[in-house]
């Protein structure tokens, strides 16, 4: 239950006086549905006024304040032309205030001839005119003189102003109750930090680092708290101590032998599984870095010990993919391997759902459909999550309902995810990292080269084609936008090689059908296409060896990791393979930083550090274009230093203030349903 004393940050937006229906929209847009959520939208910067007796006094650039007096309003000879109010300073100073648009009729209501008001802007010179454009505020005198010099700017929504967020965030924050104190005190006596009430007013009224900090770092805690819940109360319960006799492992036939990375995963995994506290623990591996084999080993383990085991993946393309390779390798050993997806039907759903519950199937492939009600097992013990970054700690936590005891969890991800962030992301999970590539492997050569190419490589494509060889084509967005018809479009691109290479071109994006774009992959992976167009739908694995080229249209608008984890779909044949990055005309210093570090080095975690550094907190696991840390609040740069501080302070909580029990527990367990990361308090109750 929500502790009392934040039911009025919960309440809903529509509580404050002027949110009808229509301010709804646009505050729902921006993820502002309840009094938290307005108050934790804190300004993205200040804009600072100087209050000026005469324009003589003021430079051409500034924000300033300054007392007018209205002299003649004139409008422009047609509608599209500036509407403009001509007004004076107190010695005679003429400054005209521009309008345009459904602005002036704004102007003609608020700014009256002969009347004095104070005026709000940027003072701008046109032509031998001072000007004000739109003026942020005009205020009649003897009514609020703009003494607020430094105004807070925010994020806004189609339907919003400036002053009339500024206007609920001031309601929010007069309703914002008091708080106990749940940060250890001897660092809030160190870092000089206001108490949380306070620091939340002083982040919306002016640039205070100690005010943001603190609410930064209430963030981490948070997280890093609900983190250590889970792992706390992972240890406490019991699962199925799992220990193999290697009869099933030892038929594997592998098609190289394990790097030193796989044989020290597989080993740390073993460890674990052979414990009765459930394991949880998080395999990183490069593209490429034989993950699957791994995930197989610890499966097979669990078969040996007479339990059953599921991998769970975020797409149905992915799921039978990893079923394909799974059966192919497991088939010596006699393991029997299902697959279980949404669209299995009928007979063929019933007998797979017979063989879980009766236990002739050792392990099952598939999306999150393997963990619905009516799916049943004998006894599942051991569960692989790929690519773990799509599914949340309450999805892992899910898992622990299906077997008769907690069962073992190895989450995979190919993503590379900054040290600086694991503590964030998997701070309850026990980390195994492969940083061997499996000998075999091909080198890709990466290229960089302008749009302008682009007829050069398609005859390149077609010399490929010719040869038997496969490529992919991959474009950052589905349909051009209004004002962003620049933008390589895959539907375009999609038609105007489709002109060249009739059907050999196949289309997937994240707006087909899911049966159309499974039919698309299947042509291409089984051959039958020689060039599939995407979107970044094909970014995780996808596995056709035959694929020697791959094309990144627009490359300086994905993350790192994300070009990166595109380049690893190709050079898994024998044959030579490379990738070519094309990019626009206009290029920032960063972005052409970014495109030369992908041509120097294939590691990923090199690339997912430096991404970090190159492009701060806006692109950190390189699943979207613009995605995000786990964060709302804190920057990069106070993850990067608060985090570890948070982390410590967590622990201490646990280990040395007994946990949520206590006054410093109490205010702790608020902070948790605070930052809605309460899945750590339910633990407390049994999950």
């Amino acid at each position: 239950m929500r502790p009392d004393v934040l039911n009025p940050l919960f309440a809903e937006t529509e509580t404050l006086d002027g949110v009808g229906p229509k301010l709804k929209k646009p505050l729902d847009k921006l993820g502002l549905t309840r009094l938290r959520d307005v108050v934790y939208h804190l300004p993205e910067r200040f804009v600072s006024r100087r209050a000026v007796e005469t324009l003589d006094e003021a430079g051409e650039g500034e924000n300033i304040v300054v007392k007018l007096t209205v002299t003649e309003h004139r409008s422009g000879r047609s509608p599209r032309a500036p509407y403009r109010v001509l007004a004076q300073d107190s010695i005679g100073n003429v400054l005209a205030l521009t309008y345009f648009g459904r602005a002036s009729y704004t102007a003609k209501k608020q700014l009256p001839v002969g009347e004095t008001r104070w005026v709000a802007g940027k003072l701008e010179r046109f032509g031998d005119m001072l000007q004000i454009v739109h003026p942020d505020h005009v205020v009649e005198e003897g009514g609020d003189t703009l003494q607020r010099l430094c105004e807070p700017v925010y994020r806004l929504s189609e339907g919003l102003t400036q002053p009339k967020v500024a206007g609920l965030v001031e309601q929010a924050l007069a309703r914002c109750p008091q708080l106990p104190e749940w940060v250890e005190p001897t660092q809030v006596a160190k870092e000089g930090w206001p108490a949380w009430r306070e620091a939340v007013v002083r982040a919306h009224r002016a640039e205070d680092e100690l005010a943001r900090d603190r609410l930064a770092y209430d963030e981490l805690l948070a997280n890093s708290l609900a983190l250590m819940l889970v792992r706390a109360d992972n240890r406490r319960r019991k699962g199925q101590p799992l220990k193999g006799d290697g009869s099933y492992r030892g038929k594997l036939d592998l098609p190289f032998p394990l790097t030193g990375a796989q044989k020290r995963s597989i080993a740390e995994i073993e460890g674990d599984m052979a414990q009765e506290a459930p394991m949880l623990r998080l395999l990183q591996g490069d593209v490429g870095a034989g993950k699957t084999v791994v995930a197989l080993e610890a499966m097979l383990i669990a078969v040996e010990a007479g339990a059953q085991a599921a991998l769970l993946a975020p797409t149905e393309i992915l799921a039978r993919q990893h079923y394909d390779s799974l059966r192919r390798m497991a088939e010596p050993t006699g393991a029997h391997v299902a697959l279980l997806t949404g669209r299995d039907k009928g007979k063929a759903r019933e007998a797979t759902l017979m063989g879980l519950l009766d236990g002739s199937i050792d392990i099952v492939v598939g999306t999150h459909a393997i963990f619905q009600d009516k799916v049943a097992y004998r006894n599942l013990a051991m569960v692989v999550i790929d690519e773990q970054h799509r599914f949340g700690v309450g999805q892992r936590l899910m898992l622990a309902s299906k077997g008769k005891r907690a069962p073992h969890v190895l989450a995979m991800t190919a993503t590379p995810i900054p040290r600086t962030l694991t503590l964030a992301q998997y701070g309850e999970l026990d980390v195994s990292k492969l940083d061997e590539l499996p000998p075999g492997r091909q080198a890709i050569d990466t290229v960089v080269m302008g749009q302008d190419r682009i007829p050069a490589l398609v005859e390149r494509l077609a010399a490929q084609v010719a040869e038997g060889r496969q490529a992919y084509w991959v474009c950052p967005m589905v349909r051009e936008s209004d004002g962003a018809d620049e933008i390589a479009a895959a539907e375009a691109r999609y038609a105007s090689l489709k002109e060249r290479f009739g059907d050999d071109v196949v289309l997937v994006h994240g707006q087909l059908a899911p049966e159309m774009k499974d039919a698309a992959m299947e042509r291409f992976a089984s051959g039958h296409a020689k060039l599939l167009v995407a979107t970044t739908v094909i970014e995780v694995g996808v596995d056709v060896p035959n694929a020697t080229l791959m094309v990144i249209e627009q490359a300086e608008r994905f993350g790192l990791a994300q070009l990166h984890q595109l380049r690893g779909r190709v050079g898994r044949g024998s044959e030579k393979s490379f990738c070519v990055l094309l990019h626009g005309e206009m290029l920032s210093e960063t972005a052409r930083e970014r495109l030369a570090l992908m041509r120097e080095t294939q590691d990923g975690f090199v690339l997912a550090e430096e991404d970090l550094r190159l492009r701060g907190g806006g692109e950190l696991l390189g699943t979207r274009q613009s995605g995000d840390t786990p964060f709302a609040i804190a920057s990069f740069e106070q993850i990067t230093e608060l985090l570890p501080k948070a982390h410590d302070d967590a622990r201490l909580l646990m280990e040395r203030d007994g946990g949520l029990e206590g006054d410093r527990g109490e205010a702790a367990r608020i902070l948790l349903y605070l930052f809605e990361r309460d899945f750590g308090v339910k633990t407390l109750r049994g999950g």
